[in-house]
């Protein structure tokens, strides 16, 4: 079926992994730490395993179609757990979860990717042209998504239809996505020129650097579709585990989203950036791991807004100050670091200093 012997035992691992993670979470150790330690590296595991399904349909559908693909599944999971914990009422955790994604992408592994870049290749150059693209799309999505929070915040008349409001920013968002889509279905062929990255080309250009897969068709959406099932399970089982080890731990809901749940369910993708950065292919390092907030603030947060009715619950884009000040400031430093268009070891243990500071402030909530 084109499985390569690391392709068998990634699917092997998760699907033990993810079998144990349904046994702990029903059975006797229920209440504990277990469960939730174990969904959360199942549900990495699957993230995984959704990305390399992602990977091999690259060749068959073109980079554009690939991206719209990546772009509709690569933070699947991470949807998923958003949902079970609005369902389980931890709004805080869902608020918190979605900003420490774009967080831990800026800070964290931008960082960790130009640290560990830096010390094995000395400064690093990327393209500026792409730099500015990405820095321009970050600050436009992040603006929409504080906005309605400043309105709230400052009293304004709309502070008494955050609802409304929030899914007004929502379909904007959605539809400034959906407008990317006639330009990244286009499959570019090598002697032609490329077209203008979008949104939903960026990852698809990234993704073309990893070498996916050679799994057959029927496979590799087989194994999205499983993947995506099995994502949906254990991102409930996550949810459930997930009081008992704030408890367990002594931690707060909001510590719990910004860092823990962010990081764990972007952990495996994310590694994938840093290993680009080592191998000296900082272009796609660079869009690999800026895509991910990119499509969280275009799609996944406005999905969430629209889809959280479903669940009983009423989720809006009104953020405490806190995560606003740290959101406009992670972009602020995130878009003056790349816009040169060079990265070297000492940027990227900045950036991984400022969010060290900005998850202990979370510490107490």
């Amino acid at each position: 079926m084109g499985f390569t012997r690391s392709d068998w035992r990634l699917i092997g691992l998760a699907g033990i992994i993810t079998l144990a993670a349904g046994i702990t979470y029903y059975g006797s150790l229920g209440g504990t730490i277990a469960p939730f330690v174990i969904s959360a590296l199942a549900l990495a595991l699957l993230a995984s395993l959704v990305g390399r399904s992602v990977e091999a349909l690259g060749d068959r559908l073109g980079a554009g179609a690939t991206g719209v693909v990546q772009s509709a599944l690569g933070n699947l999971p991470e949807l998923f757990v958003v949902l079970f914990a609005l369902k389980a009422k931890l709004y805080d955790v869902a608020t918190a979860s979605l900003v420490g994604s774009i967080l831990a992408n800026l800070l964290l592994v931008l960082g960790l990717a130009f640290l560990v870049g830096g010390i094995k290749n000395g400064t690093q150059k990327f393209q500026k042209s792409a730099a500015r693209t990405i820095a321009m799309l970050l600050v436009l999505s992040v603006a929409a998504l504080v906005v309605p929070a400043l309105t709230f915040a400052l009293h304004t008349p709309a502070r008494e239809h955050e609802r409304a409001l929030s899914i007004v920013v929502s379909l904007l968002l959605l539809g400034l996505f959906v407008a990317s889509l006639p330009g990244a279905l286009k499959r570019q062929k090598a002697t032609e020129e490329p077209a203008e990255e979008t949104p939903a080309t960026e990852a698809a250009s990234a993704a073309e650097g990893l070498h996916g897969p050679n799994w057959p068709l029927a496979v590799a959406i087989g194994m999205l579709a499983i993947t995506g099932i099995g994502a949906a399970f254990v991102s409930d089982w996550f949810v459930g585990g997930l009081t008992p080890a704030m408890d367990a731990m002594g931690i707060s809901q909001a510590f719990a989203g910004l860092v823990i749940v962010a990081i764990a369910g972007n952990a495996v993708e994310n590694v994938v950036g840093i290993q680009l950065a080592a191998r000296n292919q900082s272009d796609y390092a660079l869009q690999v791991i800026l895509q991910s907030p990119l499509q969280i603030a275009l799609v996944v947060t406005p999905a969430l807004v629209l889809l959280s009715p479903l669940v009983g619950a009423s989720f809006t884009l009104v953020l405490s100050p806190l995560l606003i000040a740290v959101l406009i400031l992670a972009v602020l430093v995130t878009v003056v670091v790349v816009l040169d268009g060079e990265s070297n070891w000492l940027e990227g243990a900045t950036l991984i200093v400022l969010y060290c500071i900005i998850a202990a402030a979370f510490w107490w909530g």
